[in-house]
């Protein structure tokens, strides 16, 4: 766990805040900083930069009209020709204008220990980021960046549930900039950071995109989706023949059934997993083209889902908790002899256990969960405690003894009856992963054993480094 940091905002798509470890004092205002012993060069975003800024008063304008489209229907009913021409040759030159500004007046810089980035005209504003509390750097490009040549750079920093970024760089500056700034986080000396360069990745991995087809028509959460709106467009229309309440209510079923297969099939596009010195490197996306990296020992559980239409063929999906990061999917879908050798990359020294291993829920459990309780699992090895719930899309959580920061056994008073426990196992991620329903003295014993086995397995882990 890591100690409170400091937060501070510093503008519109470059850095969210202001970071700095317990201890550590924040200063402000132009050319203050860390004192180093070699000049510090500041940088400039890329010019194609002002023009993402410069929509910023016109979404204040769409806002307006979304909120209150009466209002704005009447306004501009009063308008003329000529009061709508100045009003654009008034709004345009002064969106321009400040895109520019925010532009020009946005530097970053990368010293020894940090990434200084300071932005604002009237009231300038400075945000540190400690290299050392970076967890994971990944570059992104959106469709229309993508033919801008220029890229978005996004860092994930410990004690922050979003990313900062730095909006836009040039596709290649990106990248030498996120390898610079890896070189330097695993200790590289300053004057060879920049020589470094991005670290060689292995491919291990890749999802055909037939493959992730099926697999999105084969997911239940589509057709739920489809057959929901198959009922409830027809009963709406036979009940109140309002075609506004029929849209109002079928749309968002439509695009709720859509962003769960199109709206994932475009981001998961080209799913490429590689196995490089500074993490796993994550590639996908057919139009927002995305470059994540898993970072190396902050993964706090591995979770294998395997959904029900899925089993004959073999397929799962690996997700992920992974403590300072946002990246929660490692492969969408895959076999499962390639999907475990991915995971003996993320979790070395841990193996996947069968299903055989896995100790169901004692019969008297049924009386608290009829049915479901099948479907609940347990078996702890030397490396992991895994636990899996589901039968129709079941799912087997892995957590290393080593990422365990509490353990927990909870008891309702029909469980009590019943002579069950839940255990539950907290992990640095803030995340908790549950064994369902086990005896009580088991519990008991599970409660003891996996303290220990979490301090024995704190003590002996291997320190989390990039580049090693």
């Amino acid at each position: 766990m890591t100690g409170p940091d400091a937060r501070k905002d510093v503008g519109e798509g470059v850095g969210q805040g202001v970071r700095e470890g317990a201890g550590q004092g924040v200063r402000e205002g132009a050319g203050q900083g860390v004192r180093e012993g070699r000049p510090v060069i500041e940088r400039r975003l890329h010019p194609v930069t002002p023009l993402r800024r410069a929509w910023a008063p016109v979404a204040v304008l769409i806002g307006w009209a979304v909120h209150d489209p009466d209002q704005a229907q009447r306004q501009l009913s009063r308008l003329t020709t000529t009061t709508l021409l100045i009003a654009l040759a008034v709004l345009l030159p002064a969106a321009a204008l400040y895109g520019f500004l925010s532009w020009w007046f946005t530097h970053f810089a990368v010293t020894d220990t940090e990434l200084r980035v300071r932005t604002g005209l009237l009231f300038r504003r400075t945000a540190h980021i400690r290299l050392e509390r970076i967890q994971a750097i990944d570059v992104t490009q959106p469709l229309l960046a993508r033919v801008a040549g220029v890229a978005k750079l996004k860092l994930d920093v410990i004690g922050t549930d979003k990313k900062d970024e730095l909006a836009f760089l040039g596709a290649e500056e990106a990248r030498a900039l996120r390898a610079e700034l890896l070189a330097r986080a695993a200790g590289f000396a300053p004057e060879t950071a920049h020589e470094v360069g991005e670290a060689p990745a292995r491919e291990l991995l890749r999802v055909p995109p037939g493959v992730l087809a099926v697999s999105l028509v084969l997911t239940g959460a589509t057709w739920g989706w489809l057959v929901v709106a198959s009922v409830a467009i027809p009963l709406l229309w036979i009940a109140t023949h309002s075609l506004w309440t029929v849209l109002a209510a079928g749309v968002p079923m439509l695009g709720a059934a859509g962003a769960s297969s199109a709206g994932r099939f475009v981001a998961e596009y080209d799913w490429t997993v590689g196995e490089s010195p500074d993490g796993l490197r994550i590639d996908h996306g057919l139009l927002d083209r995305a470059h994540e990296t898993v970072p190396p020992g902050r993964v706090q559980t591995v979770r294998i889902v395997e959904p029900w239409l899925w089993r004959r063929r073999g397929w799962v999906r690996v997700e992920l908790d992974v403590a300072g990061s946002s990246n929660s999917l490692l492969v969408p879908v895959a076999p499962r002899e390639l999907a475990e050798a991915v995971i003996a990359r993320v979790l070395p020294g841990a193996r996947v256990p069968a299903a055989s291993e896995l100790a169901g829920a004692p019969r008297r459990a049924r009386w608290c969960v009829p049915v479901w309780w099948r479907g609940y699992g347990l078996v702890v090895t030397e490396a992991v405690f895994a636990a899996r719930h589901g039968l129709l899309r079941r799912s087997l959580a892995l957590v290393p003894h080593a990422k365990v920061q509490s353990v927990r056994l909870t008891q309702g008073p029909w469980e009590r009856a019943r002579g069950v426990a839940d255990v539950h196992v907290d992990n640095g991620a803030n995340r908790s992963v549950t064994a369902r329903l086990r005896g009580a003295e088991e519990a008991a014993a599970l409660l003891r054993s996996q303290a220990e086995r979490s301090r024995t397995g704190r003590r002996d882990a291997r320190p989390d480094r990039w580049m090693t």
